[in-house]
């Protein structure tokens, strides 16, 4: 089992295995909900997934919509403000912060996503591959971007 929690300690969890990649995040959105450059995170099946304490603390931000449905979430302890997992009956798979692994996952990140959304002030250093969303979605669904579409960032749903 790998085990995790907020930085109070008051939501637990376990998780039996990860499902997919370790990967580093750089959109706006998960810079600014972990204050950080970037957000690394795993998925982990529902099912392989299991609270221990504290899925009554848990509090929830949607924030608008960008691109399609659903809004993006973030959720977090509402005692310490840590970003924590949720589940809900219809998810399949839930995202997991790295940085609340009290054990070792075994994996490790395999890759940086949306890095058109890099800071200016930050630099990858590693040889990790480096996707943008258009590369990102051919890769996850072999599907091209429509060509209408136009990137937005954050700061753009005012």
């Amino acid at each position: 089992m790998i085990n995790g929690s907020c930085l109070c300690g008051s939501v637990k969890f376990q998780i039996k295995k990860i499902s997919k990649p370790m990967e580093i995040c750089h959109c706006t959105r998960c810079r600014k909900q972990s204050g950080a450059s970037s957000a690394t995170t795993v998925m982990v099946l529902a099912e392989d997934f299991n609270f221990i304490q504290g899925n009554g603390l848990i509090k929830s931000y949607s924030a608008p919509i960008l691109y399609s449905s659903p809004a993006y979430q973030s959720h977090f302890c509402k005692l310490c403000g840590s970003k924590v997992p949720h589940i809900n009956g219809h998810d399949t798979h839930i995202e997991i912060p790295a940085g609340l692994f009290d054990s070792d996952p075994v994996v490790r990140p395999d890759k940086h996503i949306f890095v058109e959304f890099l800071p200016s002030w930050d630099t990858i250093t590693d040889d990790l591959p480096q996707y943008k969303m258009a590369a990102l979605i051919k890769l996850r669904h072999n599907r091209d971007l429509p060509s209408d579409f136009k990137l937005k960032s954050h700061y753009d749903e005012k």
